[in-house]
Order: C-alpha cells, then sequence, then structure tokens
C-alpha cells in the first residue's frame, strides 16, 4: 500500500508514517512525500483556514496512491486562553473521493510570539527567530516550539501525531460501518 503526504517537511511525514503503522493494517504501507501546497496563507489563522490547507495538501499529493495525507498547522482563537490564541494541527485523509479530518492537541503560546504573529502577520517560524526564542529560523522543521516549550519531552513531530490518528479513526470507522 502507497500512501502520499502532501510536504516535504520531514516532521510533517514522520507523524503521518507514525501515525498510520499504529494501525497492523498500515504496518507494511510506504509512504512518498510531495511538495504540495496548502492553497493557504504561510501562517493559517483560525479553524477553517487551517482545515482548508491539511485538505488541499491531501489532494494536491493524491497521486498512484490508496491514500493521502496532509497536515497543516496554525492559530485558532480559544475563549478564556491567556493570549486568547492556541496553536493546533488538522490532519485530512483523502482516499480521492472523501476527506477524513481529525485534530491534534493545542497548546499556548508566549505573549510576545502571539503579538508578532496576530499583531505584524508574521509566520509562526519568524516570530519565535525575531522573538529570540530561537536562534534556529526554521524550527518547524526541528523540534518545533513544543519543543522548545516542553523542554524537548514532545517533538513537533509527536504533537502532529493525534491529528492522523483521530483522521484515520474517520477512515477506518467509515470502512466498518
Amino acid at each position: 500500500m502507497l500512501i502520499t503526504v502532501g510536504s516535504k517537511n520531514p516532521n510533517k511525514i514522520q507523524a503521518v508514517r507514525e501515525g498510520f503503522t499504529l494501525f497492523p493494517r498500515f504496518v507494511h504501507a510506504e509512504f512518498q512525500a510531495f511538495d504540495a501546497r496548502s492553497g493557504v496563507s504561510d501562517q493559517p489563522m483560525g479553524l477553517e483556514e487551517i482545515l482548508t490547507g491539511a485538505r488541499q495538501r491531501a489532494e494536491h499529493a493524491f497521486s498512484g496512491c490508496q491514500v493521502s495525507a496532509g497536515l497543516e498547522s496554525g492559530l485558532i482563537p480559544v475563549p478564556r486562553s491567556r493570549n486568547g490564541y492556541m496553536n493546533v494541527s488538522a490532519c485530512a485523509i483523502y482516499d480521492g473521493a472523501t476527506h477524513y479530518t481529525g485534530l491534534g492537541p493545542a497548546f499556548e503560546l508566549p505573549r510576545q510570539i502571539i503579538d508578532l504573529v496576530v499583531g505584524q502577520g508574521l509566520e509562526l517560524d519568524e516570530a519565535i527567530f525575531r522573538s529570540g526564542f530561537s536562534s534556529n529560523p526554521r524550527i518547524g522543521y526541528s523540534e518545533g516550539i513544543i519543543g522548545m516549550l516542553t523542554g524537548g519531552v514532545i517533538s513537533r513531530k509527536d504533537y502532529m501525531v493525534p491529528a492522523v490518528t483521530m483522521a484515520l479513526s474517520g477512515l477506518i470507522g467509515a470502512e466498518r460501518l
């Protein structure tokens, strides 16, 4: 079975691989990455834009496979959160006809990063770099901000796996009905 991934980001590829292979039927699957555009802004804001990006990545990666997967992360407004926003990942799995969607856990970001993203329109990696939280200008390709905030306990890949498994629950559940 071939599963395609709508990204060349190693964290996204590994999250898809790990999420799928938790299920015995996908243990021997092969994975192929595509540089699939999300069609949304570099820093998605709001659940609608995040879900659109995940779906479009999955659609653009659907080529010669049984299913494809797209992951997109972004900020969503969350009432009663400390800074008004949380970072969340969404996964869309596409079988050529239907999308199955899952969300992962969400977490708060430091105020100065939120101010740069929301107030100045910066992409998250750039905001993290400019604020001095990291000297890595592409932290989303390494441990991610969640890796920094948790002292390496949770990586960006780890944070995205639940979105993949939640989307897979929709695919597997639909096949069982």
